[in-house]
């Protein structure tokens, strides 16, 4: 399974895309402003798209797609996501105030868009891809992703403060990339904690869940852009100093960027 990094940043600045990524040709995780890099060609191929939850840097340009696709294509674009997720983005977004409700457009029987609901813990199958959405803890509906395509999975948190429940189903999986926010630095850790991200002293809580034995590479995203250098700073400090008082703590920890590519 390819992935393609198209946006991972917590906000909007110039080379800052919010989140989105390309399974393949033909499934996206979350629908942020990356997914504006993509050509119309590269969008036509997207069948299904799977939400984390309903905040607009993870939907941004999902109207904005289907109004730039839908009529090149001759079957509808699934949207998979939580009920409240979807009950939301047809309040909000496709509610033929801020956005034409695609769902019933251009007609209930033949719409450019269907919405599908998941339910944590069970798992999807489309296009040969496994998809089982996984618990997160943020202020609205939300799920994290483990996807695999007949081999380990790649793992992706969306947004989220401390969740048990999400290292208690990773031990079970055979996880080749994990994928983690931190949304704020420690000086930012009260608004974090208010807001339901993660800053690096609770990411430091929380990978001390994982199995160190299994050294699975960490990749953060996320990231406020005004805060980002700071934030690398300080994951960096707790990593080494775990590393120099001989602690289980030390992970292989990278950043995450736009643009980039991988084979799970």
């Amino acid at each position: 399974m390819k992935l393609r990094v198209l946006g991972c940043s917590g906000a909007i600045a110039k080379d800052c895309r919010t989140t989105s990524f390309l399974l393949d040709a033909d499934v996206l995780v979350d629908a942020g402003t990356g997914v504006g890099d993509l050509s119309l060609d590269e969008m036509r191929l997207i069948d299904h798209v799977f939400l984390t939850h309903s905040h607009l840097d993870h939907i941004a340009a999902l109207p904005l797609m289907v109004d730039a696709i839908a009529s090149q294509r001759t079957k509808p674009i699934s949207v998979h996501a939580l009920p409240g997720t979807i009950a939301a983005l047809k309040a909000h977004v496709f509610n033929n105030v801020i956005w034409p409700d695609f769902s019933r457009i251009p007609s209930e029987t033949a719409p450019f868009v269907r919405f599908h609901e998941i339910e944590i813990g069970t798992a999807v199958q489309v296009c040969g891809k496994t998809i089982e959405p996984l618990p997160a803890v943020h202020t609205v509906p939300a799920c994290g992703y483990a996807v695999s395509a007949g081999g380990a999975y790649w793992v992706f948190t969306g947004d989220t403060e401390r969740n048990p429940a999400f290292w208690q189903r990773l031990e079970q999986l055979d996880v080749s990339m994990l994928v983690i926010e931190t949304a704020f630095s420690n000086r930012e850790q009260e608004l974090a904690r208010r807001s339901l991200h993660l800053s690096p002293i609770a990411l430091a809580e929380e990978l001390a869940h994982m199995d160190h034995a299994r050294n699975v590479p960490v990749y953060i995203t996320h990231t406020k852009p005004s805060e980002t250098v700071l934030i690398m700073a300080e994951i960096d400090q707790f990593d080494r100093n775990a590393t120099h008082h001989s602690q289980p703590g030390a992970h292989d920890i990278r950043w995450l960027e736009a643009g980039q590519e991988f084979e799970i």
